[in-house]
């Protein structure tokens, strides 16, 4: 395969295919900016080609992709250097937009931990293969952040208030909670992932969802988690405030309730309530008005205490005890 930013995207053509692949995986495939660019560059180059499908994958089976390499983003705000951090967040959020429009069908195969950016690498494309060990989550609220990479678009468009739910608490998603909320389209067991490719390849004049659902199983093996608890999840998270949220999950003695508060409660306060306000606002827009509209706080929110300090007790000291100081968004 053909060799890009320095071996961490590998990316070909096979018999008609694209083939994309994160091959980071030290780094459980966290993007950076020459990865994204990479991705972005090879879409353009193959857009206007004869190609039948692109497969967008991992070379290691522990991730599809960690999401964003935010360790640096920490790094360039402490060092004062913006335009790092602008650049990363605009070419990540350009290919996001790539990916939505993409003109032949784009399948991720999302085999383990994708997160945040990883959702942006796959949940704007038209096909989303999940297997046993595939989980999902967008926790940037856990790190003093906010869900971007277009969830401001695409987690409003989920059932009920399950988008809100995600976005606000971090909970991680299964294979069949994937397949329930709709962030997957497709489940091939783990053994089976490595034949998409040819699959797609020999049958490049059928349909991508016929080709895929020929090799997928009807579901995983659990019931979605998520699906038992719509009733109370949708009344909780379909309040008009965080305040009214917080005080429906005090009125229920459920074992979901508890832990529910207690995600919220771990949770830098300045990116719940960024996040509230938008994903409230994002079922109305566009996605292109959304990324905006993430672009733009990126700018100030990577520069708050909050932000500094949740990815500090996340991911540089990992003591998982962060000091939020709670501080205004402007």
């Amino acid at each position: 395969m053909a060799e890009a930013a320095a071996a961490d995207v590998l990316t070909d053509v096979h018999r008609g295919v694209g083939r994309i692949l994160l091959n980071r995986p030290k780094a459980l495939n966290a993007l950076t900016t020459d990865m994204v660019a990479t991705i972005d560059q090879t879409l353009a180059a193959w857009e206007h080609g004869q190609l039948s499908a692109v497969v967008l994958a991992s070379t290691d089976k522990k991730a599809f992709c960690a999401g964003g390499d935010i360790r640096a983003i920490r790094e360039n705000s402490l060092a004062g250097d913006t335009e790092a951090s602008e650049r990363f967040f605009a070419t990540e959020y350009r290919l996001n937009a790539r990916i939505a429009e993409y003109p032949v069908p784009v399948v991720s195969v999302i085999d383990g931990l994708c997160m945040g950016g990883g959702l942006g690498l796959s949940v704007h494309g038209t096909f989303r293969v999940v297997a046993e060990n595939t989980v999902l989550a967008m926790p940037e609220t856990g790190i003093g952040f906010f869900p971007d990479v277009g969830a401001s678009y695409f987690l409003p468009r989920l059932p009920g208030a399950t988008g809100m739910y995600l976005g606000l608490t971090g909970h991680r998603l299964d294979a069949a909670d994937a397949l329930y909320t709709g962030l997957a389209t497709h489940f091939i067991p783990g053994d089976g992932l490595s034949t998409v490719t040819n699959a797609l390849a020999d049958n490049s004049e059928g349909p991508v969802d016929i080709v895929l659902k020929g090799l997928a199983t009807p579901s995983p093996v659990a019931e979605s988690e998520l699906a038992k608890i719509r009733g109370d999840l949708d009344w909780v998270f379909g309040a008009p405030t965080l305040a009214e949220i917080q005080r429906r999950l005090h009125r229920l003695d459920t074992p979901w309730a508890a832990e529910t508060r207690a995600a919220l409660e771990a949770a830098s306060p300045q990116s719940l309530d960024i996040t509230h306000a938008l994903l409230s606002r994002g079922r109305e827009q566009t996605l292109r008005a959304c990324l905006g509209n993430e672009l733009a706080l990126t700018r100030t929110t990577i520069r708050t205490p909050d932000f500094l300090e949740g990815v500090r007790a996340a991911l540089v000291d990992k003591d998982r005890s962060p000091a939020w100081q709670y501080s205004s968004h402007g």
